[in-house]
């Protein structure tokens, strides 16, 4: 058996997705022990078949986190995300989950989070760069009860 280093440039994109498959593998293997089965959750909206906007995430241990939310630009500032936010965290709540997390770089973005409802739970300054994460928590039973 012959072995290989291979480095960045000469490493196949299979090669490359099957590293990053197996990782997403070991940690749902890992999680199903424990009682979590991730579940991926969306909602988009359309205009005439052209996409608007949409959220993804995955729903797992009761919790939604959300992985992407996008609007496209022609579209931002319309209330078109505050709508799929809110539209993602009630299928969230009818899939049983109590909580609702979000990571963002955008300091900006971070503000429009916690005026929809969440509060910073951690806070890493110059994370990336010039740029602070910020991972953002969301009680969604407290905010079924107010509607």
């Amino acid at each position: 058996m012959k072995k290989e280093w291979l480095t960045t440039d000469s490493i196949h994109e299979k090669d490359l997705r099957a590293v990053s498959d197996g990782v997403i593998q070991h940690r749902q293997n890992l999680s199903r022990g424990h009682g979590g089965n991730a579940d991926p959750i969306a909602c988009t909206l359309m205009d005439d078949e052209a996409l608007v906007g949409g959220v993804t995430g995955r729903t797992e241990f009761g919790r939604l986190f959300i992985s992407y939310l996008w609007v496209d630009a022609p579209w931002r500032g319309k209330g078109i995300g505050t709508e799929l936010l809110h539209r993602l965290e009630a299928l969230a709540l009818e899939h049983g989950c109590h909580e609702a997390l979000i990571e963002t770089l955008d300091d900006n973005v971070a503000h429009w989070y916690k005026r929809c409802g969440y509060r910073l739970v951690a806070h890493l300054p110059q994370y990336c760069g010039p740029w602070n994460r910020h991972t953002l928590l969301k009680d969604l039973k407290r905010m079924a009860m107010t509607d």
